[in-house]
């Protein structure tokens, strides 16, 4: 009988989740997994050996099934997709008895306010407060999905985990991204690049007060395979369910320091002549950033998160806020490069 450990990932072109299988594929015990990843297209399938829909969730259920752990890291408000998971999750438990081990990823828009970056907030989301934690509403980005995660682990047919990192950068090189198939920028930084090059200027939304907490790409991926391991290695040591909450955060930063850092690069680029950046007005928010509320919430919140769980079982991010300041001249190079 095989020994193997059955490993379902979801999400393997994505801007984390290239990284992290690439890391999977080179982890020490990998020659004891067998690792199948969903992807979108054939194009992508040459990579990986077979072509699925993410809209096949009949494919996805039984997928899920055969696995004992599964990484997702594709859409984390897709509410469809993860009852598809655990449907095959629990026919697995109800067959064999076996707990199949979940890693989701959520994100911290689950706990932005509405700064609309006129203010600094004191509150400070610690991934070891369990009241803090139940306390978020149901109506919080994120949430219905996280909601399905904690309550899959309490009804007991699976062990279940969620890495929620915060602002994600760094320009990421992988095989995968070399091959043209995955995506070497995050959300966030290049959406504010982007803006920032149609304008030609740095810009904020408000005042650009508000503090967010950041992680470099490297350190997420990190934080993966400490979880991963530890779950292997330490289970009865390794939160799941709602002790199962991992937040991925090493350092803070001002939005407007932020916008302050784009507007370097541009000068430096020779692109603007100033570095300090000016108050989008309503409408460059909905150019920029599809809409008010999509730019108030990304680029105008406060959400500040402390990594105590993750730090816990031995995670340890080697970037910080000064090497966040340190990407962002590279980023507005490519952009400029495309």
């Amino acid at each position: 009988m095989s020994t193997k450990t059955n490993i379902f990932f979801i999400g393997a072109t994505g801007y984390v989740g290239s990284t992290l299988i690439t890391r999977l594929v080179n982890h020490p015990e990998a020659s004891t997994f067998d690792i199948y990843a969903l992807v979108r297209s054939a194009e992508e399938a040459k990579i990986f050996e077979s072509a699925l829909n993410l809209k096949e969730l009949d494919k996805v259920q039984a997928l899920a099934e055969k696995a004992d752990v599964i990484f997702h890291l594709g859409d984390s408000d897709d509410v469809p997709l993860i009852k598809a998971i655990f449907s095959g999750m629990k026919a697995k438990h109800s067959k064999t008895g076996v707990q199949p081990m979940l890693i989701h990823t959520s994100g911290t828009g689950v706990i932005v306010d509405d700064a609309r970056g006129e203010y600094v907030t004191d509150t400070v989301y610690s991934d070891l407060n369990l009241e803090q934690i139940k306390a978020i509403p149901e109506t919080a980005l994120h949430r219905p999905v996280d909601l399905l995660v904690f309550e899959a682990d309490t009804e007991g047919y699976s062990r279940t985990h969620i890495v929620c990192p915060c602002l994600i950068y760094g320009v990421t090189k992988n095989p995968l991204v070399e091959a043209g198939i995955a995506n070497a920028h995050s959300v966030q930084i290049p959406m504010l690049v982007k803006a920032a090059l149609a304008g030609k200027k740095a810009g904020v939304i408000g005042q650009g007060k508000p503090i967010w907490t950041s992680v470099h790409n490297e350190d997420v991926v990190d934080l993966y395979i400490t979880l991963f391991d530890s779950i292997a290695n330490n289970p009865s040591k390794t939160g799941h369910g709602w002790d199962g909450l991992y937040y991925a955060e090493n350092g803070e930063h001002t939005l407007l320091e932020l916008g302050r850092a784009i507007g370097a690069a541009l000068v430096s680029l020779g692109v603007a002549n100033t570095a300090e950046p000016t108050t989008y007005t309503p409408q460059e928010i909905k150019t920029y950033f599809g809409s008010e509320q999509w730019g108030w919430m990304l680029f105008g919140s406060n959400c500040r998160c402390r990594a105590d769980r993750a730090r816990a079982i031995g995670w340890k991010p080697k970037y910080t806020t000064e090497d966040l300041m340190k990407s962002i001249k590279p980023e507005v190079e490519s952009f400029l490069k495309q």
